[in-house]
């Protein structure tokens, strides 16, 4: 396994104002976690971060954190082993806005979530004109970090219209559990939707849709009216 170094400095600057300030300068304001500890703000160089995500791991890539006491420090202060818990992008530029790091031990268990690629064409789609149904993108699984797979990868070259691949079904090292519902349809191949009918214009639907007007005939005049006249 690849060792991943980051070094980041530790920060005192709280609040969106020193946030704001922060990414200015280059750096992303970030926090690291860890169970039944107080967290650890810091601050990570936008340079440094941006190709580390750009791995093949993605953002469950585990990280080496080298926390320096202040900017000009060279001997780092201490050492923490982290995967990559969250990240704020801004919702329209999609820059990095913040980052969480979770404190991890290499012995022990953790959950992530594992993107889902589907490989191959599915014969159903190419030849029957099916539609290739992939509703969920990610597998939530629990495994110790070094056991993390980068992706974990569906085969739909035989699937046919009707067939589908459910959770259950994906062949996965025993070293992993998955936690997410095993009936859960990961990929499936489902019949072209029926013909619908042409629509009617709208004039034409209108006039459909108008109650038929019956005329009534004009009542002859009675001998009365006749006699006045």
């Amino acid at each position: 396994m690849e060792k991943i170094i980051l070094k980041v400095n530790t920060r005192e600057a709280l609040g969106k104002e020193a946030g704001r300030r922060l990414r200015k300068e280059g750096l992303i304001p970030a926090v690291v976690y860890k169970k039944a500890k107080q967290s650890m703000p810091i601050t990570v160089g936008i340079k440094d971060l941006v190709p580390i995500l750009r791995t093949s791991a993605g953002e469950n890539v585990i990280i080496t954190l080298e926390v320096l006491s202040d900017a000009g420090s060279k001997k780092p202060a201490a050492e923490k082993t982290v995967i990559i818990k969250e990240i704020q992008y801004h919702p329209v530029k999609g820059d990095i806005l913040h980052c969480d790091f979770q404190e991890i031990s290499l012995t022990e268990k953790i959950k992530v979530n594992i993107p889902i690629e589907a490989r191959g064409e599915s014969g159903g789609v190419r030849s029957d004109g099916g539609i290739f149904d992939f509703p969920i993108k990610e597998l939530n699984i629990e495994c110790l970090p070094t056991d993390i797979p980068e992706k974990i990868f569906v085969d739909v070259h035989e699937m046919k219209i009707g067939d589908a691949v459910r959770v259950k079904d994906l062949k996965l090292p025993a070293a992993i559990t998955v936690l997410s519902d095993p009936e859960q349809t990961v990929v499936s191949v489902v019949p072209p939707e029926a013909e619908k009918p042409a629509e009617e214009e709208p004039e034409a639907a209108a006039e459909k849709a108008e109650p038929e007007v019956i005329k009534q005939k004009k009542p002859e005049p009675s001998a009365e009216a006749e006699q006045k006249k």
